[in-house]
């Protein structure tokens, strides 16, 4: 009998802590904005390199988000942007489901839009023409580098994200967008009307320069570190290699980055057996990558840059500069020494999350800093054609570096 009565509290017991742990009524279910809003803050709170995030109660943050009232989707994306500027942190950002899509098409190397590469100047917070993209409806309206942008069909630019203004430039092949333009220097502005169109991306442009310099030089520019970018690059060596180039310069003026893994792979192409960049995370690890010793010349090389090269490009820029393998010509970089990831959330949005902080090999932290170049160039705004001319100041001063290296080299021979 006692046996019997022990048995039955037990099982009592047990039924009623498996009534204790079933779910909760489904009155307190979360909705699906919640449920976005829910998994924004596990993958901040996973994945983003500061884990004091902005030395503030991140849990606190999820409790005041998720009992917000949201009445739609916008209600939960403006809900996601607020909790993450509390990170004060401009790169880790919300993408809405057009803006995510644009991205990993551009990133891929191609899209539909007018050509223009922009940026949000540090210091005025205005939108900036970073440099339009050769062939471009943007190239061919004669909008120019540091042009400002004002309105975007009728809209402020003022009141828009960098974000929001590429995704309102961008659209389907044939439409068009009306632009409010100051060009620099200028005190007028002019509307102009440009007709949308598929841009392949291709990063790279090379050419052989036989012209200004004693010697065959190739040229190469490089406009972003798009998937197609490393495998462009390698063949714009081999072939001005086979063409007799004795020296080269590579210029990331205006490349605003991309992808980590381009730059690795396109600073393999330049490095022997040497670090690239090393990585740090939210628990301090250090991971770092190297080139493979799989160089595909070693011929003198000259890199150009200026404050509108960033990111990815400073990546290889420091590479290069930190292992003695290029000089650096130019103006001081932008200066952004984070790296980010993405996350594809539940309704086709994404996050850009920054994950950890990179060094330069000589463990240089750049971010807000810069690289400063080894010969300081200034050089005014300067059109596409003039790119690599007689009338690029930079490009010159690369020249007469190189040509002195090539001296020194045959002179010690």
């Amino acid at each position: 009998m006692k046996h019997r009565k022990f048995w039955l509290t037990l099982l009592t017991f047990f039924v009623v802590l498996v009534v204790s742990l079933a779910p909760a009524s489904p009155a307190l279910a979360f909705s699906d904005e919640q449920k976005l809003i829910l998994q924004s803050w596990r993958l901040v709170n996973q994945s983003y390199f500061d884990d004091s995030f902005n030395h503030q109660n991140w849990w606190f943050l999820r409790e005041k988000y998720i009992k917000r009232p949201l009445h739609n989707r916008e209600d939960a994306y403006q809900a996601i942007e607020e909790m993450l500027a509390t990170l004060e942190e401009p790169f880790t950002r919300l993408l809405r489901p057009e803006q995510y899509r644009n991205l990993q098409v551009s990133t891929a190397g191609e899209l539909s839009g007018v050509g223009l590469q922009i940026n949000l100047n540090p210091e005025t917070g205005n939108l900036e023409v970073i440099a339009p993209l050769a062939g471009s409806p943007a190239e061919a309206a004669g909008i120019a580098p540091h042009d400002r942008i004002l309105t975007i069909d009728g809209i402020s630019t003022e009141t828009l994200s960098l974000d929001e203004a590429a995704a309102r430039m961008r659209g389907p092949q044939g439409t068009q967008v009306l632009l409010t333009v100051l060009p620099e220097g200028a005190t007028s502005e002019k509307s102009i009307s440009l007709t949308r169109q598929r841009i392949s991306l291709s990063p790279v442009f090379a050419q052989l320069d036989t012209a200004t310099s004693q010697r065959p030089v190739g040229y190469i520019r490089l406009s972003q570190f798009s998937a197609n970018a490393p495998q462009e690059v390698a063949q714009a060596i081999q072939d001005l290699d086979q063409r007799g180039a004795q020296a080269y310069v590579l210029d990331l003026r205006n490349n605003p980055g991309g992808l980590l893994q381009a730059g690795i792979d396109i600073a393999r192409l330049w490095l022997p057996d040497s670090t690239i960049v090393y990585t740090v995370n939210r628990q301090g690890i250090q991971d770092s990558f190297t080139a493979m010793g799989n160089a595909l010349t070693n011929a003198p090389l000259a890199v150009l840059v200026n404050q509108g090269t960033a990111s990815a490009s400073e990546i290889l820029a420091g590479a290069l500069q930190d292992n003695g393998r290029a000089l650096l010509v130019g103006e001081k970089t932008f200066g952004k020494g984070l790296i980010q990831s993405l996350f594809e959330l539940a309704d086709g949005a994404g996050l850009a999350i920054t994950v950890a902080k990179y060094e330069t090999p000589n463990h240089k932290d750049i971010h807000k800093q810069g690289i400063v170049p080894d010969t300081v160039v200034h050089q005014d705004a300067l059109t596409f054609a003039q790119l690599g001319s007689s009338q690029d100041q930079q490009y010159q001063a690369a020249l007469q570096l190189l040509g002195d290296n090539l001296v020194l080299a045959k002179a010690h021979s």
